[in-house]
C-alpha cells in the first residue's frame, strides 16, 4: 500500500492509556488479521476503533483503481470522523494493515462519552475536526463531477461546503479526467452533473434532499409531526435556541434549508466570541452546538426548506418543499439573512462560475494561486479577507465608504494592513466585470470617476444582508425593510397583548438573529437572543 499523501494530524492526538481503560469498560478487545475491514465505506451505523497492537489505514475508494492511502493509526490512536458524531454514513474504508489487536467501541456510547467527558470530548472533537478539514482539503470522499457553467454544478458544490462533507470536484470544462470518467460510467454530458458516492453508488443531478438522504444526514418525517417548539433556521441563535429548548425538556425540532450554522458557519475563524481566546471556525462552533442540542434531544431536519406557514388552532404549521408539514406550539424564526447582489448587468452570468458569496474551504481551493476581489467593509469582508489571502496570489478589497472603521472591527482592519498580498481600495465601486466565460477583470471607479482594470478570477461579495422573511406571508409584522419586528416595535393598533423583548406580532411566535428587526449583527448577540427567547417561550406555554 503507497504512502499516505494526506497532511499528518497533530502527534498528541492520542489517547492516554487511562483513557483506553474506560473505553474497554463501554466496547470490545478483539484480534485482527491483515487485511480485516474494520469499516467500509457507505456504512451508516459504524464503531469507534482504538488500535491496541498493530497498524490500522484509512483507506479511499478501497477495491477500485483509484483506491488511495489517507492515514496510518497505529497503537492508542483511534479510527474515526466527524460523522461518528453526526450520523453520516462513512465517507471511508478503514482496514488492518498488521495483524493485531483493536478496541471496538459501538458509536452512540461515543458520543454519550463526548457530551460527558469534557477532556475525552475536546480530545475527540478536535481530532474529528482536524480530519474532516483535511479530507475536505485533499478531496477525499464524494466526487461530484459537472460543468462551472451548470447552475445543478454549483448548487451540489455549495450543499456539500456548507455542510462540511468532504467532495471532490471534477470540472467538465478543464479536467480530461472528467470526461473520460463520464465515458467509463457511460453517462453522457447532458445527464451531468452526477456525484459518485462510496466510490460506487451514481446519483444523476440529485437534489439536496437527495443527496442528504444518500450520505445519511436527519430528513423530516414523511407525515405531519407536532413538537412544542419549532426552530426555522440553524445559525447560531437557531442552534442556541434548540440547545435551551431542548435542556427546559421542549420536544424541539430544526428545520433548515441548507446547513447548520448559517452565514456563521462559513467564516474561518471567529475570534471575537467570549471563552475562546484562539478563536473557533464557524463549522467548529456549528458542530458543537449541534452535538450539544441532540445531547439533550432535540431533533434536526436538514435539508428541510421551510416554504409556508400558518397559524392553525392556536399552533404553527409549516409547509416543506416536499409536500411534508410540521406542527409547532411555539416557533423561533431564525432564518437569518442573505447577501445582498451587486447590481452589474453581468453578474449573473458569471454568478454560475466565479462570483461568490461566502469564503469556505472550497471556494478557496478555487482561488489557490489566483487573483481575486473581494467588495465589502463589514467583518464578513474582513474574515474572507484575512482567509483567501492564503490561498490567492493577490487579494483586493473594494470598500464604497472612505475607510474600513466604519463598520469591521478593529482586529480584523490591523490584521489586514499586516498582510503582504492584500491592497485595499476605499471610496471605491465595481462597476463592470470583464471576461467571456469566465471572469477575467474587474472594472473599478474611485469617488473622482478615475476607472482601472484590476486582474480577478474570482469575485466574493459581501455587501449587506437582505432577510429571509419570505416564507413568513403575512403571519408577522415586518419593517420597510423586511426584517421581522419584536417588542414594542411589532405592536399594532389590532393586537392589545403586550409583547416580549423578542417576541414577533403573533403571541408564541419569536424572532432571534439577524433576521430580526434592530439586532446587533454579531454572533454573541445572536447566541444570546437564542437563549432568552427560550425563556419567554417557555413562559408563554405556561400562561396557555
Amino acid at each position: 500500500m503507497p504512502e499516505a499523501s494526506t497532511p499528518l494530524e497533530p502527534e498528541d492526538i492520542c489517547l492516554s492509556e487511562g483513557q483506553v481503560a474506560a473505553l474497554s469498560e463501554l466496547g470490545r478487545r478483539r484480534c485482527v488479521e491483515v487485511e480485516e475491514t474494520l469499516i467500509r465505506a457507505g456504512d451508516l451505523t459504524w464503531d469507534f476503533y482504538v488500535v491496541l497492537a498493530g497498524k490500522a489505514a484509512v483507506v479511499e475508494s478501497r477495491g477500485t483503481p483509484y483506491e488511495r492511502l489517507v492515514s496510518l493509526h497505529g497503537p492508542r490512536r483511534f479510527v474515526g470522523e466527524l460523522g461518528l458524531l453526526t450520523g453520516e454514513a462513512a465517507f471511508y474504508s478503514a482496514v488492518a494493515v498488521e495483524a493485531g489487536e483493536v478496541l471496538a467501541v459501538p458509536g452512540g456510547q461515543i458520543r454519550s462519552l463526548v457530551t460527558s467527558d469534557p477532556d475525552f470530548g475536546d480530545l475527540i472533537l478536535r481530532a474529528f475536526l482536524i480530519r474532516r478539514s483535511i479530507l475536505v482539503g485533499v478531496g477525499v470522499g464524494l466526487r461530484i463531477v459537472g460543468s462551472r457553467y451548470s447552475a445543478d454544478t454549483r448548487r451540489l458544490r455549495d450543499f456539500v461546503a456548507r455542510n462540511q462533507l468532504p467532495a471532490k470536484w471534477l470540472d467538465l470544462e478543464e479536467d480530461k479526467g472528467a470526461e473520460a470518467l463520464l465515458t467509463h460510467l457511460g453517462v453522457p454530458p447532458q445527464e451531468t452533473p452526477i456525484v459518485i458516492s462510496y466510490g460506487q453508488r451514481l446519483l444523476r443531478n440529485p437534489s439536496n434532499a437527495e443527496l442528504a438522504a444518500a450520505i445519511g444526514l436527519p430528513a423530516p418525517s414523511s407525515r405531519k409531526s407536532s413538537c412544542d417548539l419549532l426552530v426555522v433556521g440553524s445559525g447560531p441563535a437557531g442552534l442556541s435556541a434548540a440547545v435551551y429548548g431542548a435542556s427546559e425538556g421542549m420536544e424541539t425540532v430544526v428545520l433548515d434549508g441548507v446547513a447548520t450554522g448559517g452565514q456563521a458557519g462559513l467564516s474561518s475563524r471567529i475570534e471575537n466570541y467570549l471563552g475562546f481566546p484562539a478563536g473557533l471556525s464557524g463549522a467548529e462552533l456549528a458542530v458543537r452546538a449541534v452535538i450539544q442540542a441532540k445531547k439533550f434531544g432535540a431533533k434536526f431536519a436538514v435539508p428541510a426548506e421551510v416554504m409556508s406557514v400558518i397559524r392553525d388552532d392556536g399552533q404553527f404549521t409549516v409547509r416543506l418543499d416536499d409536500g411534508n408539514a410540521m406542527v409547532g406550539a411555539s416557533m423561533v424564526i431564525a432564518t437569518g439573512a442573505r447577501y445582498r447582489r451587486l447590481d452589474l448587468p453581468s453578474l449573473e452570468r458569471f454568478e454560475k462560475a466565479s462570483v461568490y458569496y461566502a469564503a469556505s474551504q472550497a471556494e478557496a481551493m478555487m482561488c489557490q494561486d489566483k487573483p481575486i476581489v473581494i467588495v465589502g467593509s463589514g467583518n464578513s469582508a474582513g474574515q474572507a479577507t484575512a482567509f483567501l489571502s492564503n490561498f490567492a496570489s493577490s487579494v483586493t478589497l473594494i470598500v464604497r465608504g472612505p475607510e474600513l472603521g466604519a463598520s469591521m472591527s478593529r482586529y480584523l482592519i490591523d490584521r489586514i494592513v499586516r498582510l503582504d498580498n492584500v491592497t485595499v481600495l476605499a471610496g471605491t465601486q465595481v462597476q463592470e466585470l470583464i471576461g467571456d466565460s469566465a471572469l477575467e477583470a474587474v472594472s473599478v471607479s474611485d469617488s473622482s470617476g478615475q476607472r482601472r482594470v484590476l486582474d480577478a478570477k474570482a469575485l466574493f461579495i459581501f455587501i449587506g444582508m437582505a432577510p429571509a422573511t419570505g416564507w413568513l406571508g403575512d403571519l408577522v409584522e415586518l419593517d420597510d425593510h423586511g426584517f421581522v419586528r419584536t417588542g414594542s416595535d411589532a405592536r399594532s393598533a389590532h393586537n392589545a397583548w403586550q409583547t416580549s423583548a423578542l417576541e414577533t406580532s403573533q403571541p408564541g411566535v419569536f424572532a432571534v438573529g439577524d433576521v430580526r428587526s434592530g439586532s446587533t449583527k454579531r454572533v454573541a448577540a445572536a447566541v444570546g437572543e437564542g437563549a432568552m427567547a427560550i425563556r419567554l417561550a417557555f413562559q408563554r406555554m405556561q400562561f396557555r
